[in-house]
């Protein structure tokens, strides 16, 4: 009968976390919003569904036929397919299915570990809000569920030398190196990982390590090597294979992309990945288990990506919720925590429909006014100079553009031209004028803004943006 009751008891709990986590997922819709990369990906999904995938740039007249390496093809065609099919609730709907998925992969996966201590299950579930700044039409969301499955992958089979979950690897290689070949690297690289951290065999304080067999090294080698392999399986064939890591050597691109920004202690938006090191570190310490070497690695390197840069700094979370629970202590059940469940649903729920109206105002906004659009649309400018922020909107209107959030597209070329002549840097007069520019779209309040003021034609401006016309 005791028995019966604790299922019971485990059964209503199982059911409580699983509308929590699908209650946080429309909490975390209030940070949805449509970013300016939005616009062109959606631009591109849309052309490639009618016209095949692309290997070469139709939207920009300064690089229009030139090569571009379209790693995010598949993610592009899926968007569109959202917006085709739920019109315009598709960032809401594409952004929950991302979220739930992920949230429920991670807590699934070690369901039996999180429900023996809810305090602490609902605490770390609140770090989810790390999620927040990456709640934006762009496959990174995809991108999380893939690495979750990767690690969740790979942490099995480091535990059990006979799990063939390990032979799902390379599909989710193939997958990912289509929807965000930028980071689908990471599918490869963290099996060689594992296999290397299954050399040691050490006992030093409250670190251990425990080799593993000879059977897990061969699995993890060739299962690494076949991912990799399988990653050539897209339009851009082996070219794809070296693209991550010629992107995160790119200084141009670092200099300009803001989430490849390393972390701060000076920024306060920053803390609370902050918070979420010092909160695992806090529970590895006060552990009475053993802290394993291939946890404390992981940990490790989950660090070293996230100070490396603020885009990595989800990997953290996703990475340690496979890990951190093992040192968990049971805590007995109190059946008074249904109310603090039914709290947290009734919180971010009521959440969510109180802030709806900003939601739908974020997902549907813009940043050029239709006065500036009506008037690119009557002046038609065949080399117009426009802000990079601005030229996938301006793409999404069927404007050929200067530059946009391509970076990689433009980083040899293009975009450090457009650095010097944003801020106007010695010899940017000369860059300008090899440009031949007839127009220019930018921010009112910019340097080369008021440098235009005295040689170009003011046409139309907004609150703020202003369109010049080159003086004849």
């Amino acid at each position: 009968m005791k028995k019966k009751i604790q299922e019971i008891t485990n059964n209503r709990f199982l059911l409580l976390f699983v509308i929590l986590l699908i209650s946080l997922s429309f909490f975390l819709l209030i940070f949805m919003v449509r970013e300016s990369d939005y616009f062109w990906h959606i631009k591109a999904g849309e052309y490639m569904t009618h016209h095949g995938i692309l290997t070469k740039d139709v939207f920009s007249w300064t690089k229009s036929g030139g090569y571009w390496m379209s790693h995010e093809w598949l993610f592009e065609m899926i968007l569109y397919g959202f917006k085709t099919v739920f019109k315009k609730w598709h960032l809401l709907i594409y952004g929950y299915f991302c979220i739930t998925s992920l949230f429920m992969i991670l807590f699934f996966s070690r369901r039996k570990e999180y429900l023996s201590n809810i305090p602490f299950s609902l605490i770390w579930f609140s770090f989810s809000l790390i999620f927040s700044s990456f709640m934006q039409g762009r496959p990174n969301l995809l991108s999380f569920n893939f690495l979750a499955l990767t690690i969740f992958i790979l942490y099995d089979a480091y535990q059990n030398e006979n799990s063939k979950k390990l032979y799902f690897l390379p599909i989710i290689s193939i997958l990912w190196a289509n929807i965000h070949g930028g980071s689908s690297n990471l599918v490869y690289l963290f099996p060689f990982f594992f296999s290397f951290c299954g050399f040691f065999s050490f006992s030093i304080g409250k670190i251990e390590a425990k080799r593993i067999t000879k059977k897990q090294h061969i699995k993890f080698i060739i299962i690494g090597l076949f991912s990799m392999f399988c990653t050539l399986i897209n339009p851009h064939g082996i070219k794809l294979l070296f693209y991550p890591y010629q992107n995160m050597l790119d200084s141009t691109m670092l200099q300009v992309i803001q989430e490849w920004e390393p972390i701060s202690f000076t920024n306060l938006s920053h803390y609370p990945y902050l918070l979420l090191l010092i909160f695992v570190l806090f529970l590895f310490i006060i552990s009475k288990k053993k802290i394993r070497f291939i946890d404390l690695s992981l940990f490790l390197l989950s660090i070293f990506l996230g100070l490396k840069s603020i885009r990595f700094s989800s990997y953290t979370y996703i990475i340690m919720s496979f890990v951190i629970v093992s040192y968990l202590s049971p805590r007995k059940i109190d059946l008074g925590t249904t109310g603090v469940f039914l709290i947290c649903i009734i919180f971010c729920l009521s959440s969510f429909l109180l802030f709806f109206p900003t939601i739908k105002s974020h997902i549907e906004s813009h940043s050029l006014s239709n006065k500036i659009l009506s008037a690119l649309e009557k002046e038609n400018p065949k080399r117009l100079f426009n802000d990079y922020n601005i030229g996938g909107e301006l793409i999404y209107h069927n404007q050929s553009v200067f530059i946009d959030g391509r970076a990689d597209l433009y980083s040899k070329d293009i975009l450090p031209d457009y650095l010097v002549i944003t801020s106007l840097e010695e010899n940017y007069q000369e860059i300008l004028d090899s440009y031949q520019f007839d127009y220019f779209l930018i921010e009112k309040n910019s340097k080369l803004s008021h440098y235009l003021k005295s040689h170009s034609l003011e046409i139309i401006s907004d609150n703020q943006y202003i369109l010049y016309k080159k003086s004849e």
